[in-house]
C-alpha cells in the first residue's frame, strides 16, 4: 500500500463539520464563477481577435474606406480616404464636372535611421496642410483651410513669403516659384533651405 493510499484510508472516517463544509462550498462556487468569468474572458478576446485580425485583412488588402471632409481648393469638400497598413492613401472627390482621384503615401525615417510608413493620422495632417496650385492661366494660388489666395504678383526673385492660418494655426510659407514651398509655425524660412 503506497502512502497515498494509507493516508486516505487513515482519514475517510473523518468528517467535517457543517461549518467546514459550507465554507468548502463557497469556495467551489467562486471558483466556478471565476473559471466561468475566464472563459468569458477569454471568449471575448477570441472574438475580438478574430474581428481585429479580419479589419487587418480588411487593411492589407483593399485597405479601409470612409468618407470624410477636407478643405479642397479653400472648400469643404467630402472626400472618399482609403488608407492601408503601408502608408499608401488613396483620395477620390467631385470637382467640376468629374471625380478627381489622387493617391500618395510616405515613410518616416526614426533617429536611428530606420523607416516606417506614415500613419493615417500623419496622412491626414498632411492633406491638411497649406498646398500651392500652378494654374494653366499663369497664376499661382496657396490654400489653408478656407483660405485662398492668388500669390502670382507677391514673387520677388522666384520668392514668395506668405502668411496664412486656419483660424487656430498660423503659418509662415515661403515659396520658391516651381521649386517646392516649406512652412514653420515659428519665421519664414530661407529659400536657401530648398537646395
Amino acid at each position: 500500500m503506497t502512502n497515498k493510499e494509507k493516508y486516505k484510508q487513515a482519514f475517510s472516517a473523518l468528517h467535517p463539520s457543517g461549518e467546514i463544509s459550507l465554507e468548502v462550498e463557497t469556495m467551489m462556487l467562486k471558483n466556478k464563477k471565476s473559471r466561468f468569468r475566464t472563459a468569458m474572458a477569454a471568449a471575448a478576446a477570441c472574438l475580438l481577435l478574430a474581428g481585429g485580425s479580419g479589419a487587418a485583412y480588411a487593411a492589407n488588402v483593399g485597405g479601409i474606406q470612409r468618407t470624410l471632409q477636407l478643405w479642397i481648393d479653400g472648400d469643404v469638400t467630402n472626400v472618399n480616404f482609403e488608407y492601408n497598413a503601408d502608408g499608401i492613401y488613396t483620395l477620390s472627390y467631385p470637382k467640376e464636372d468629374s471625380v478627381q482621384t489622387e493617391h500618395g503615401g510616405g515613410v518616416a525615417i526614426g533617429e536611428d535611421g530606420s523607416e516606417r510608413p506614415l500613419t493615417e493620422h500623419e496622412i491626414l495632417e498632411e492633406l491638411n496642410s497649406p498646398k500651392v496650385e500652378y494654374k494653366d492661366d499663369g497664376t499661382v494660388w496657396v490654400y489653408y483651410g478656407e483660405q485662398k489666395m492668388e500669390i502670382t504678383d507677391r514673387f520677388q526673385d522666384d520668392v514668395c513669403y506668405v502668411k496664412v492660418s486656419d483660424g487656430e494655426k498660423t503659418l509662415y510659407m515661403t515659396v520658391k516659384y516651381q521649386n517646392g514651398w516649406c512652412t514653420s509655425p515659428y519665421k519664414y524660412e530661407s529659400p536657401d533651405a530648398f537646395n
